[in-house]
């Protein structure tokens, strides 16, 4: 069903809606009967953090003997239980008031930021669902309690500007899921061993008492969450000091630099035979060479091992490269790329001359109807061999480049893997099925706008997208500094990719005798964004010239229907097309792709079947990208876009939608999103509900 409850049900498959109901009905039944217990649990907090009843006193069982109707002050509840609370800056204290909130077990959200609380951190173990905890600007003392390790879903751990002290227990390195940890402002000692997490997104030990090196899983932070720290050393601070410090006038070791790092503190020069670096033994400087001699050695063997090496290479090219002369086109057309990997310039240029009978091609520009000065800048094959290019990346369709003209315009031109087999069958039906797809004009298409066709060298010619694709978007540089692609964009993404695959499907009802036309090849790395963030398809059709083994399996993983025949058969299919787009949604919502590794070491081979055996196990929000986590209200959209991943990569092909619904749905749920209230409000980064999860904390989505 869409967000709203409205607008026609989605087609999902009967095993998965006979799965998801009774996982449903038990999560309802097993929080039925709590809530008193929750009531109880609040009352003492508020006995205990709130004695004079200021602050808390809409919480009055007389006058509104229901939390969960919205009118106890930071109170939010779901499924008949307590999942949230949400108290800041609201001058409540005591050293009694935590352990009561201890019992409230269906807790997700608990943020307690800015009041007066003291005492120490209570075993929270209870709250085995926790999934955002932020205690900061509080007066709470004494150590990190190592039952905090035991809340497995915690995302979020603000324990910042208390009086904590003692060193950071190993036991919290079993958060693995932990994206934000600060405990900055404290007096913590020891070393940061334990924090080493490896998918933390926001990091901040500074201003304590710690020591020692500082972990390479934490050393891409900046300098500033790790300041304040006398004992600390290690990129992003200054180096250690590992090797043995030179004594002093008096024979002991430096003070500063045995606080700088302490294992090198260990390293005393006071042994009868230590000697501090650098300096030699009596009578060693007899019978050896200086530097400079040693030097003016090392520099004339250099020299003689570069003539030698440039005598042999002027010797033998000339003859490797006149072998290697006997295919060339006539004239001497030949193109050269760069086989480096990504980033690599290359350069495209003309090579030699030859007398070889090869046909000479020729480049053939496609009318681009939609540009207003009637067609794009044309150019010779001669000026496209003079640009620069560079690589953009390897595909199973062939090798994309970026090439930069004499006068600055800049194309994409991709060259064919297969030169044989994008052929095709011959010269004319090429010819032809590059004129259907040069055709093919919208908004959300990467416009073919010209070809080159010879026996052996076939190249087409793009419009340049410069934003890259949606893989690099989700997949690329996931880490620390990595600015995550919030869900308005992907909706964005997801509706304009969807309306580019309808009009490819629909383009072979267009004309007379225009046949039946498939994309064949959609994947995350083939929607491309333009300067303006449109999402647009690339290569539309090209799966039907063929490939080779290899290149086809390649370019299918993952994407490819059950009822496909295998690689390197030519396929495509409309309803090949819609489960490979129902795979995109899925990356979309869950930010794994096919092949990406899992947290247990596993692989995702198939990501709808991963997907299903998630929901199978246990209907969490695990499935979701934990980017997604900032985004409030967002949870009803996430679910219905699931439900429309699902049914778009069912197994059976007529259980899936046919392309043109899956564009509807997408504007229902986008139009949902635009008209809830919770997309308008602002985010503040200092508050604890900015940080709350995009997953609902008590319903359908939360175990």
């Amino acid at each position: 069903m869409p967000p709203n409850g409205g607008g026609t049900a989605l087609p999902l498959p009967l095993p998965l809606l006979l799965l998801l109901s009774p996982l449903l009905l038990l999560h309802s039944l097993a929080n039925a009967g709590s809530l008193e217990a929750d009531v109880a649990a609040l009352a003492d907090f508020r006995l205990a953090a709130d004695p004079s009843g200021s602050a808390l006193a809409s919480w009055n069982l007389s006058a509104n003997p229901a939390p969960c109707g919205g009118s106890w002050r930071g109170v939010t509840c779901a499924g008949g239980r307590v999942t949230r609370l949400v108290l800041e800056g609201l001058g409540l204290s005591g050293a009694a008031a935590l352990p009561a909130l201890a019992r409230l077990d269906g807790l997700r959200v608990l943020s307690l930021k800015g009041n007066a609380l003291s005492g120490g951190i209570p075993d929270l173990s209870p709250l085995a669902g926790l999934k955002l905890l932020f205690l900061a600007r509080n007066a709470l003392s004494g150590p990190i309690p190592p039952s905090l390790g035991a809340l497995y879903r915690l995302y979020r751990l603000d324990l910042s500007l208390n009086n904590l002290s003692g060193a950071v227990p190993p036991e919290l390195g079993r958060l693995d899921r932990l994206l934000t940890l600060r405990l900055d402002s404290n007096r913590l000692s020891g070393g940061i061993d334990a924090v080493a997490l490896p998918r933390l997104q926001e990091f901040n030990v500074s201003n304590n008492l710690m020591s020692g090196r500082i972990p390479a899983a934490v050393a891409a932070f900046p300098a500033a969450a790790f300041g304040g720290n006398a004992g600390l050393c290690g990129a992003p601070l200054p180096p250690c000091k590992d090797e043995a410090q030179q004594p002093n006038a008096s024979g002991a070791v430096n003070a500063s630099a045995a606080r700088d790092c302490p294992p090198a503190a260990a390293m005393v020069a006071s042994s009868p035979s230590g000697r501090p670096a650098g300096a030699e033994a009596p009578g060693s400087g007899k019978g050896k060479m200086s530097r400079a001699a040693v030097v003016a050695i090392v520099a004339g063997d250099f020299a003689v091992v570069g003539l030698v090496a440039g005598l042999l290479f002027c010797y033998f090219w000339p003859r490797l490269s006149g072998r290697r002369s006997g295919r060339r086109l006539q004239q001497g057309e030949k193109i050269v790329y760069s086989s480096s990997p990504y980033g690599a310039a290359g350069v495209v240029a003309a090579a030699g001359a030859g007398g070889a009978t090869f046909e000479r091609g020729k480049m053939v520009f496609l009318e681009d109807l939609s540009c207003s000065n009637g067609g794009t800048r044309r150019f010779e094959l001669d000026e496209l061999l003079r640009a620069s290019a560079e690589m953009l990346g390897k595909g199973g369709c062939g090798t994309a480049y970026k090439a930069v003209l004499d006068d600055g315009t800049v194309v994409a031109v991709k060259r064919l893997r297969d030169a044989t087999a994008a052929a095709g069958a011959s010269k004319k039906e090429f010819e032809h099925h590059m004129a259907v797809l040069g055709r093919l004009r919208h908004p959300n298409i990467v416009p073919l706008t010209a070809y080159y066709y010879a026996r052996d060298e076939k190249l087409l010619v793009y419009e340049y997208m410069p934003n890259g694709s949606l893989f690099s978007l989700l997949h690329g540089n996931r880490g620390p500094g990595r600015t995550p692609l919030e869900w308005a964009a992907r909706l964005r993404i997801a509706s304009g990719a969807a309306r580019g695959l309808a009009y490819i499907h629909q383009s072979g009802r267009r004309g007379s005798g225009t046949p039946k036309l498939a994309h064949g090849n959609i994947k995350s790395t083939n929607i491309l964004i333009d300067k303006f963030g449109v999402a647009r398809l690339a290569d539309c059709g090209l799966a039907q010239l063929g490939s080779s083994p290899a290149a086809a399996a390649a370019r299918s993983a993952g994407y490819r229907a059950p009822e496909a025949p295998p690689p390197p058969r030519p396929w495509a299919s409309h309803k090949g097309d819609v489960y490979a787009f129902g795979v995109v949604l899925l990356e979309l919502l869950t930010g794994r792709c096919p092949g990406s590794e899992l947290p247990n070491g596993g692989v995702v081979v198939e990501l709808p079947r991963w997907v299903q055996s998630v929901v199978r196990e246990e209907w969490t929000s695990e499935v979701f990208d934990l980017e997604l986590m900032k985004d409030k209200g967002i949870e009803e959209e996430m679910v219905a876009m699931l439900q429309l991943a699902l049914s778009c990569a069912a197994a059976a092909p007529e259980q899936r939608p046919k392309i043109g619904y899956v564009v509807k749905m997408i504007d229902e749920v986008r139009a949902c999103g635009e008209a809830s209230p919770s997309h308008d409000e602002s985010v503040d980064e200092s508050s604890g509900v900015s940080d709350s999860p995009a997953v609902s904390e008590g319903g359908a989505l939360s175990q």
